[in-house]
């Protein structure tokens, strides 16, 4: 087993030194945490018995690097370069990480959105190697034996998934480990997360997607999915299980449906060191293009109106971190909850209504609304109209449905509306960003889910900023995991949010930019990850640190000193053999 084959070497703040290779020989080259290909030196290749077994030139990592863009280059479409990278990280970890670091942007879309959706649908067929954990009802009991084997690569994030709810394409068995190894491999990229500490996990409950369970092919468990009581217990056995092996690390919660979303939130606030980037980051990196629109302004945060379409996990996680965001700064929650409006498919949100749980908390009296007396007055435009809103936010994966109406009508309340379609792909967002300036005359505020290329109108150029999450989680997660934070709170979100809108600058903002550039993800994580940790600190929930015996007599000084030690760069660490 792997385990038998390696450890690692820790320096005082939990960083890795140095792999330690417990046998040395051929079985280095097959373990992607060791193996260096081409780059181990010819002082590596003799100590570690190595001779003989490459070709007799060294390759180092530039030219590795080099060689593997070209080959990315060379495949015929995005699927197969996703096949690519993910057999580089299977035998060369260090070196997939440097080649995605050497083009964040664009090697960001086909390790994660949109071409993971791709992975995910075709995971049976495209299957090379195992990856993560599959949890499943047969093997379910022994959740914390299965968890244990993996206690020596001493695990620092889980990304947890059902598989229910995938980045728009709904229910993908199990193929949905796909997006939790692409948020991984993000948390590496941007926190430099080491990837050994790092583990994907499927909870695989069976699939109500009949065209998975009618392929012979399907890799996943061949039942349609457990509800209720059932769905339930056997996410408590896997919790349960997951914080007696790893009471210390951070379980992200990823794509889980709608009420299962919030429900399992919730249940394990405090049992977990645990959230769902699907609720709390959208909603923390929606909140930080506003914070930066109001900068723009010049106005208050507090004095505008806010409407969400869209009332999902997304949406009602954005209407949830807007209201954090207002009461810290000083509404009442009652005050709050007035200024934010949510609409589903059937309109405006409403008390009269039998609705999900997770939406009742904005749901609106119908009494109070005199303008609101049929059942079609609920309508986007409407409510924008009546309602005065400034901040148009989409998450309805309806394309198109901010028509030219929907945005003037925003334009009519504010000189400058900020508008936010942010449903993906490109074909499901809101509203196109050259239609939102041509109707607004440059002067709405724009950010949205998909990448767009720059604008132009009357002369002027605006770059079109991404409210991506991976701005948030994976400086959120190391935030709390520099902390020590026993408990994940809200505020470490409004905290991420104002470090990620502070990173954008003057002249960027001066293009129309709410968001930083992808490029400088590390960069943003780094300051996203202080903040955080200066929050946990500050509401006393974080005891720096799990992962560190150092002092310093200032917690800050210690915290930014641990943040930077702990992440990893993807650069060839030192194999020693075990004495």
């Amino acid at each position: 087993m792997a385990k038998e084959i390696y450890a690692f070497k820790y320096g005082e703040h939990g960083n890795t030194e140095a792999i330690i290779a417990k046998q040395p020989g051929l079985s280095l080259q097959y373990n992607n945490y060791v193996n260096k290909g081409t780059a181990f030196n010819d002082e590596e290749r003799e100590r570690l018995n190595l001779l003989g077994a490459l070709p007799p030139s060294p390759r180092l990592m530039d030219k590795q690097i080099a060689n593997s863009a070209e080959k990315v280059k060379n495949k015929e479409d995005d699927i197969e370069r996703y096949i690519y990278i993910r057999a580089l990280f299977d035998r060369n970890v260090t070196l997939a990480h440097a080649l995605i670091r050497s083009d964040i942007e664009r090697y960001m879309g086909i390790i994660y959105t949109p071409t993971v959706g791709l992975a995910c649908q075709r995971y049976s067929s495209i299957f090379r190697n195992a990856n993560g954990l599959h949890f499943f009802p047969g093997n379910i009991e022994h959740a914390e034996d299965i968890l244990r084997d993996y206690t020596h690569r001493d695990i620092r994030v889980a990304v947890v998934t059902d598989n229910q709810g995938i980045l728009g394409i709904g229910d993908q068995g199990a193929g949905g480990i796909a997006i939790c190894l692409g948020k991984l491999m993000l948390y590496t990229q941007g926190a430099g997360i080491a990837p050994w500490h790092c583990l994907p996990i499927s909870l695989d409950v069976g699939t109500n997607n009949k065209a998975l369970l009618d392929d012979e092919d399907y890799l996943g468990w061949r039942h349609e999915r457990l509800t209720g009581d059932d769905y339930l217990r056997f996410v408590q056995q896997f919790a349960k299980a997951f914080r007696a092996v790893f009471p210390n690390a951070l379980c992200q919660w990823e794509d889980f449906s709608k009420q299962n979303a919030f429900a399992i939130r919730d249940s394990y606030l405090h049992d977990l060191i645990s959230f769902n980037d699907d609720i709390q980051g959208t909603g923390a990196v929606t909140l930080a293009g506003i914070l930066t629109a109001m900068r723009i302004k010049k106005e208050k945060f507090e004095d505008q109106i806010y409407l969400i379409h869209g009332a999902g996990a997304g949406g009602v996680g954005i209407a949830e971190q807007i209201e954090t965001a207002l009461v810290e700064n000083g509404l009442s929650r009652t005050l709050a909850r007035k200024r934010i409006f949510t609409l589903d498919s059937r309109g405006l949100v409403t008390t009269d209504r039998k609705l999900e749980p997770y939406k009742e908390k904005f749901a609106k009296d119908p009494a109070k609304l005199p303008w609101l007396k049929e059942a079609g007055d609920g309508s986007l435009e409407n409510v924008v109209k009546h309602e005065k809103v400034t901040v148009l936010i989409g998450t309805s994966g309806q394309g198109g449905c901010f028509t030219k109406e929907v945005i003037q009508a925003s334009l009519a309340n504010t000189d400058r509306p900020v508008i936010l379609p942010l449903s993906n792909p490109t074909s499901m967002t809101e509203a196109l960003p050259e239609d939102i300036y041509k109707w607004t005359d440059g002067k709405a505020l724009v950010a949205t889910g998909s990448p767009f290329a720059p604008v132009s109108h009357n002369g002027q150029t605006y770059k079109v900023g991404q409210c991506n999450n991976v701005f948030v989680f994976p400086g959120v997660g190391l935030g709390i995991l520099a902390s020590g934070a026993k408990e994940v709170l809200p505020s470490f979100f409004t905290a991420a949010a104002h470090a990620v809108s502070g990173y954008v600058t003057q002249q960027a903002m001066e293009h129309g930019e709410l968001l930083p550039p992808v490029n400088e993800l590390r960069q943003v994580s780094l300051k996203v990850a202080q903040a955080v940790g200066r929050t946990a600190i500050q509401a006393n929930v974080g005891h720096l640190c799990a992962f560190s015996d150092f002092q310093h007599d200032n917690n800050e000084e210690r915290l930014d000193t641990l943040i930077d030690k702990m992440r990893w760069q993807p650069e060839y660490l030192p194999v020693i053999l075990e004495s």
